[in-house]
This record gives structure tokens, C-alpha cells and sequence, in this order.
């Protein structure tokens, strides 16, 4: 047996079929319209990625994701613009990863960048603060007798 059909009492009017219009998104290297940003999930330029790391064969510091980065001094006018915002940004210790996402920049990119300004010594690595795996056996017997009490 099927269930009833299910009736409005007063029927919808359907809206006017609208006429198809120009997609205003920009194509593959074009930039958008002024005043409205790009679409989330644009390409970039991968030229431009190319022209700010250079060419790819230098040596590399290796780096992690949570590695922090401090910077030593100010930024010098040799200095490209993404290696001023970074010296910048650094003047208190951020990790790798947040610079990649501040300047939206790839990892790849950030790590050519860091390891130019390490070999200017315009920047200092530190790092991460490693917890221990597993909690002192006195502090968990402290917090399951102050749990008790309640």
C-alpha cells in the first residue's frame, strides 16, 4: 500500500524561467573583476610561484610544518617583497605553516624563501616545544583526587 499524496491548499506560482547569464569568473590567469575576489577554488599563476623561489636545485633547509621562525633583523632593501613580509611577520616566533598561510603561499615556496633569508642570517629557526607522550604519574593522581572530592 502506498502513502497518500500530500496536497498544498493553495498551489505555489513558479517562478519565471530566468534567461542564462554570462559567467562573470574570471578564466585561468585573467584577474576578476576590481573589487571582487577571485573564486575560492582559482589556480594561481604558477609562473609567478617559479619567479619568487627561483630556480629549483639550491640547497633547502629542511623544515618542518611547526618549526618556528624568528626574525633577527630588519628587512633590507635588497629584500624581494615576500621576504620583507616574511621578516615582518616573524618579529615574534611563527611556524612555518602559519607563514605559508598568511602570505598564501605553497610550503615548497615558503622553505626557498627561509632558507635565503637563513643564509643572509636575517632569520633564526627554533624548534617546536615537544610535549612529553605521556603525563607525570603524581600530577594524574592529583586530578583524579580533586575529581574524587567533588
Amino acid at each position: 500500500m502506498t502513502p497518500p499524496q500530500r496536497r498544498r491548499r493553495y498551489p505555489r506560482e513558479e517562478p519565471a524561467p530566468q534567461p542564462p547569464q554570462e559567467d562573470p569568473t574570471p578564466q585561468d590567469g585573467e584577474k576578476p573583476p576590481e573589487g571582487q575576489k577571485p573564486p575560492e577554488g582559482q589556480k594561481k599563476n604558477p609562473e609567478r610561484l617559479y619567479v619568487i623561489a627561483g630556480p629549483d636545485g639550491g640547497e633547502r633547509t629542511d623544515l618542518d610544518l611547526v618549526t618556528l621562525i624568528v626574525a633577527r633583523a630588519d628587512p633590507p632593501p635588497s629584500a624581494t617583497p615576500e621576504q620583507a613580509a616574511l621578516l615582518r611577520l616573524c618579529t615574534a616566533p611563527l611556524s612555518v605553516a602559519e607563514l605559508s598561510a598568511y602570505l598564501s603561499l605553497p610550503f615548497s615556496v615558503v622553505t626557498v624563501l627561509l632558507t635565503e633569508l637563513m643564509t643572509a642570517e636575517l632569520v633564526q629557526l627554533r624548534a617546536p616545544v615537544i610535549r612529553q607522550s605521556l603525563a607525570d604519574r603524581s600530577l594524574l593522581e592529583a586530578v583524579m583526587h580533586g575529581l574524587q572530592k567533588l
